[in-house]
């Protein structure tokens, strides 16, 4: 077993060939509230991130790899680590797995894939997520990791003209 892969699904780097896939996630508005966008991108802004794209979290502060079944190599979902904390070795994580994927446990594989990741190479002693509170595919998938709640953000995520509680979960790496 490669330290990225489990023979089901592997971690990869974002590729030119990429650019659908994320256009067709990134521009899903159902997934924008768990996110920071609340507009589409266009295939041209996802083209030019990939072409520019700096996979060093210690220089960026964040990582992403595309999530890959290893059976016919497509694509099945993205998975970020984001607002990397350099001295305190922690960062935050986010996923979304393809429409089409979901019920699988890719996200679970996922994160399974990428706490290693951070753990062995990275070096990183803790990551953190914060998952809406109706997110229950999320919330299983983060407590299948080892995730644990640590707190509750209430309001923290506004849904229309609602707003919605979210859970900040943490997972110690060592």
């Amino acid at each position: 077993m490669k330290m990225l892969s489990d023979n089901v699904i592997l971690l990869n780097a974002p590729e030119p060939a990429d650019v659908d896939g994320m256009y067709l996630m990134e521009n899903d508005p159902e997934i924008w509230n768990d996110g920071v966008t609340f507009a589409p991108l266009s295939r041209k802004q996802l083209w030019d991130y990939v072409d520019s794209y700096d996979g060093n979290i210690f220089a960026t502060g964040q990582l992403r790899m595309i999530v890959r079944l290893v059976a016919n190599n497509s694509m099945a979902g993205i998975v970020d680590l984001y607002d990397y904390d350099r001295v305190n070795r922690r960062a935050y994580v986010g996923i979304t797995v393809a429409k089409t994927m979901r019920g699988q446990g890719i996200a679970s594989r996922a994160l399974t894939l990428l706490c290693e990741y951070c753990r062995v190479q990275l070096g990183m002693h803790q990551l953190a997520a914060i998952v809406r509170c109706d997110n229950e595919a999320s919330l299983r998938a983060f407590t299948k990791c080892g995730f644990r709640e640590c707190g509750v953000l209430k309001s923290w995520v506004r849904r229309g003209s609602e707003w919605t509680d979210a859970l900040h979960m943490q997972l110690i790496l060592d």
